[in-house]
């Protein structure tokens, strides 16, 4: 082991730090005698020790706070226990318990991660960046905090997100944590708790306006760029109005893209294409109805994505959207509706193609269970942010619309949820081919258990990052993020058995984010985003860039 320090330094260092693992003669030449009990460990009793600490931690956030800890502490450690225990820890390091993270983070937060770079600081947003320009970082997750899962505004307390969706690029995508970057841009905050609160260590100020915020957006990609020109770029929960404009804005300077808008929009279709092969019948999603609850970045991000894939099955640009029906909160998107954001525009249905429609929505607007009646869609998507929206008598109706319907609720955290796993099954007679976006636990119904799929992005970013990086690629395409997604509904386990979920467990996700690695990168070098290598020389680079969590001898 060589390094550039010895002693205290070794054992603030959580890149490098073994702790009780360091071996006699690693002790002897780091000068770590006497700063560690004597009995030297394996990786496999360390791993015994922080497992028992973990299970005697009485709630979910303290169990989060104890593997930030870790994380903080020995990070070959964290990973292995996060690595081995996927299915457990992911709820704990990520949603839904990070939610509570970033509500709290003001008050839990111990050491510093990643760079927060403020508003007040504009004018040295380079040099803040090359507090780690040596560093290879390849990966960054950067978010404002405006738009924290479905909890809003968080301010400063959005560093959970980069924090949390790194350390899946880690444990799920192979990326090695010192090539990964939380950052946290802080401008402002207008929840006036936060404002309040003694505690809140963000900039205390309400947010920016909008002829200031998009050209300090505007000088943090280009201090990324030029600090690190090759980086891949995510942006992480930002405002509704904000996630498809920085996305367009930015999406052909840079390897960047947004996962609320394209990783939500990817794992969909991939549970979408799914489903249609299990249904059988010769069906493609072209031969489908799609009605989405939800005109947000995610529901027209998979919307948009749904349309692509209907026009690669041969159908136009308009008779794909012609299948689409976005209901927000105003009723369906239609012609002549106010307020409409531009990412709305396309999906709006005419005045014409509405006529003999019974209108049952607020001030005459046609509400979802209008559309269900009228459109008779065979899929039914969740994106509202809103509980119960699913209700009874609509999910009954979907199923008199079709033998096996498609129903997605896919709000989380399970609070938000539209509908339950259960209920969308007792309520279609067990017919209903369901994934929600929060995990779900197995449905027993009519002498068969039905395992719930969850829609999580995770199944489709750390791909995308590690084929991006394997690859070299230097753009990320919609079409890239297609592939990627078409790849993972290939693993479905529900294609060998119905009562089986509709993507893989998480337990596998490691051997599946490869085929989706895989996936993303021959795409890239096919559209000219990458430099050509055959096959065996594309997994022999995604070979090269995984990471597996064990001290090096």
């Amino acid at each position: 082991m060589s390094v550039p320090f010895k002693g205290f330094d070794i054992l603030d260092n959580p890149l490098v730090n073994r702790g009780t693992a360091f071996t006699e003669r690693e002790r002897t030449n780091l000068g770590l005698h006497g700063l560690l009990p004597p009995h030297v460990e394996t990786i496999e009793e360390q791993l015994e020790r922080a497992y028992a600490a973990f299970e005697r931690k009485d709630s979910d956030i303290e169990r989060h706070v104890y593997l930030r800890n870790l994380q903080d502490t020995n990070e070959v450690l964290f990973y292995r226990l996060i690595v081995e225990r996927l299915s457990e820890m992911m709820p704990i390091i990520y949603t839904p318990t990070v939610g509570d993270a970033c509500r709290q983070f003001s008050e839990i937060y111990r050491r510093p991660r990643g760079l927060f770079v403020s508003y007040p600081d504009r004018h040295r947003i380079e040099d803040i960046l090359r507090t780690f320009g040596d560093s290879d970082i390849r990966a960054i997750v950067v978010t404002d905090g405006e738009g924290v899962l479905g909890l809003g505004d968080q301010g400063v307390g959005g560093m959970g997100i980069p924090i949390g969706k790194l350390s899946l690029y880690t444990a799920c995508g192979g990326i090695h944590p010192a090539n990964n970057l939380p950052v946290l841009l802080d401008v402002g905050t207008d929840n006036a708790e936060l404002l309040d609160d003694p505690l809140y260590l963000g900039w205390r100020h309400e947010r920016i306006s909008e002829d200031q915020y998009l050209p300090f957006l505007d000088a943090f990609v280009e201090a990324v760029k030029a600090v690190w020109p090759n980086v891949l770029l995510q942006f992480e929960d930002f405002a509704v109005h904000h996630a498809t404009a920085l996305l367009d804005r930015y999406r052909d300077q840079l390897c960047m893209f947004n996962d609320d808008v394209q990783g939500t929009a990817s794992v969909g279709l991939a549970t979408l294409l799914a489903a249609i092969r299990v249904v059988g019948r010769g069906q493609t999603l072209r031969d489908h109805t799609v009605a989405v609850l939800g005109g947000g970045s995610a529901g027209c991000g998979i919307a948009a994505n749904i349309v692509a894939e209907m026009v690669e099955e041969g159908l136009s640009e308009e008779e794909a959207r012609a299948r689409i029906y976005i209901i927000d909160r105003y009723g369906l998107i239609e012609e002549g509706m106010s307020g409409m954001l531009d990412f709305q525009m396309a999906f709006q249905h005419s005045s014409k193609s509405l006529e003999g429609w019974v209108r049952t929505g607020e001030n005459g607007s046609i509400s979802l269970m209008d559309v269900v009646r009228n459109a008779r869609p065979s899929i039914l998507i969740g994106t509202s942010g809103q509980p119960g929206l699913f209700t009874r008598e609509i999910i009954e109706e979907m199923g008199r619309n079709c033998e096996q319907p498609i129903i997605f609720p896919l709000s989380n955290p399970t609070s938000l949820m539209e509908a339950s796993a259960r209920q969308v099954l007792e309520w279609t007679e067990g017919r209903a081919l369901v994934a929600t976006g929060s995990p779900s636990e197995p449905v027993a119904l009519g002498g068969r258990t039905v395992r719930i799929a969850q829609c999580n992005n995770t199944y489709i970013f750390p791909g995308v990052g590690l084929g991006v990086i394997a690859a070299g690629a230097r753009r990320v395409s919609d079409a890239m993020l297609r592939a990627g997604a078409k790849a993972l509904a290939a693993e479905s386990p529900a294609l060998e058995d119905s009562n089986q979920p509709l993507l893989p467990p998480l337990g596998e996700i490691r051997r599946v984010t490869r085929h989706v690695a895989r996936a993303v990168a021959a795409r890239a070098q096919e559209e000219g985003h990458a430099p050509a290598m055959t096959p065996e020389r594309l997994d022999q680079r995604i070979d090269e860039v995984f990471w597996e969590p064990a001290y090096e001898s």
